[in-house]
């Protein structure tokens, strides 16, 4: 087994890890009356992420890793875990709405609106580069891209439709 098969195993189980995370969330909070948001653009969100991931399986799994951005990518992700435990159950990969819940405010999210975007672009990019594949890095951070300003515009409307409601 090469070191790449195991960092492409490890960031796989990951993300098999966070869709049941998402899920489990997104369910106990649209019991609780939370409401999802701007959902259309989510098929879009998986396709990319699926593609991206199978495609570094393809072009990846044989590659050497190269330690430097190895290290970079492990920031990455220690800041999605300060992300997930910041959020907690209300982390989730949809926009969830919960009528009467204050914004987040603590954590990066002192620092930033959307660290987790954050997060993402530097994976879209930075686990390609680990493995030597700097055509993939980019060709999916382009559409990554494209794809985040069509999410962030989505959420932060829902989140200002949320303000308004509250305080109206």
């Amino acid at each position: 087994m090469t070191p790449a098969i195991v960092l492409l195993a490890l960031v796989t189980a990951e993300r098999i890890g966070e869709l049941w995370l998402a899920h489990r969330n997104t369910s106990a909070l649209l019991a609780k009356g939370a409401v999802e948001k701007a959902a259309g653009h989510y098929p879009l969100i998986v396709l990319l992420h699926a593609t991206w991931l199978i495609g570094l399986w393809l072009f990846g799994w044989a590659q050497a890793i190269h330690l430097g951005w190895l290290m970079v990518f492990c920031l990455l992700q220690g800041l999605r875990l300060w992300v997930l435990v910041t959020l907690g159950r209300r982390w989730t990969t949809r926009i969830i709405v919960a009528p009467c819940e204050r914004l987040v405010a603590r954590g990066p999210y002192r620092f930033v609106s959307h660290p987790n975007y954050i997060v993402v672009i530097g994976e879209i990019a930075v686990l390609p580069l680990c493995l030597g594949l700097p055509w993939f890095a980019l060709v999916f951070s382009i559409a990554n891209g494209l794809v985040l300003t069509i999410r962030i515009r989505a959420e932060n409307t829902a989140l200002e439709e949320a303000r308004h409601a509250a305080t109206g």
